[in-house]
């Protein structure tokens, strides 16, 4: 019998070091590797390539209009996200699963053809062109377009990740509260905010990430105007396209450093504050 057993133990060991090894495996083909190509790159231009790359007009106007992109995207996702996350979780109404379908919306579709819908409707002849124009607003070749799109795409971010950690810390402590008195306001930014700050740190990691490398939509809507409407990404593709491999290449680890390094800034940061509960 205790033969048996230690077989059976060695199988279930064997079993799971053959998963990990898949799993390790096939996150370093799939992330690693490309990552590790493109820092291979750089590294082969030499540091003389990377500072000429990050000093020239274009590129620093790239970076900055992704910026100013990425930091609206992420404010009115983020607010937005919780508002819609909280409704979903804590409210019964009719037509929820609707709204919970509606908000997965943006994985299905493709970016062009949310850049496509954008024209549709502020591009020349679109249905809202006329009540913009009339006002000396441009939407479409401009910036208010790129942030529309972007914004559309990143909607589902901070919501997917805020949701199961509402469901998770249920309503004791917020019925508690607004036993005591407190208001609704209160009991959210006291109670309910404290609880959903690492599902809502994800959530911006993850709308950051997806904003600053957007290439889809906002090269519909964008117009590639070199210097004007030419994002980080599109940078990219435009330097590619022109033989420019070496600028491309130092932009696009740029890119992936921030969003790679903000995952990373948030997980060692959670890490330290379960360590700092267990303590406690």
């Amino acid at each position: 019998m205790s033969v048996a057993v230690s077989t059976q133990v060695a199988k279930t060991r064997r079993g799971r070091r053959t998963m990990i090894v898949l799993a390790v495996a096939w996150v370093a083909l799939l992330l690693l590797l490309p990552l590790a190509a493109i820092v291979w790159t750089v590294a082969k231009a030499g540091l003389s390539s990377v500072a000429h790359t990050l000093t020239q007009p274009d590129v620093l106007h790239a970076f900055q209009l992704t910026a100013i992109i990425t930091v609206i995207t992420v404010l009115i996702t983020g607010v937005f996200g919780v508002i819609v996350a909280w409704v979903l979780v804590r409210q019964r109404f009719r037509g929820r699963s609707l709204l919970n379908a509606i908000v997965d919306i943006p994985f299905a579709l493709s970016p062009v053809t949310v850049g496509l819908a954008a024209v549709v409707l502020f591009g020349p002849g679109g249905w809202f062109a006329p009540f913009f124009a009339a006002r000396g607003i441009q939407v479409i070749y401009a910036l208010p377009a790129m942030i529309l799109v972007t914004i559309f795409i990143c909607i589902p971010f901070t919501i997917r990740e805020v949701v199961p950690v509402l469901e998770e810390i249920g309503l004791d402590e917020e019925d508690a509260s607004r036993t005591l008195g407190a208001s609704v306001w209160h009991t959210f930014f006291k109670v309910t905010l404290p609880n959903i700050r690492w599902g809502l740190a994800y959530g911006i990691a993850l709308t950051t990430a997806r904003a600053i490398g957007e290439i889809g939509a906002v090269l519909i809507v964008s117009g590639l105007i070199q210097g004007k409407t030419e994002t980080a990404t599109l940078f990219i593709y435009r330097a590619y396209e022109e033989r420019q491999t070496a600028e491309a290449y130092v932009v696009a680890l740029v890119l992936a450093a921030v969003s790679v390094g903000l995952l990373i800034v948030i997980e060692v940061l959670r890490h330290r504050q379960e360590k700092e509960r267990t303590r406690t």
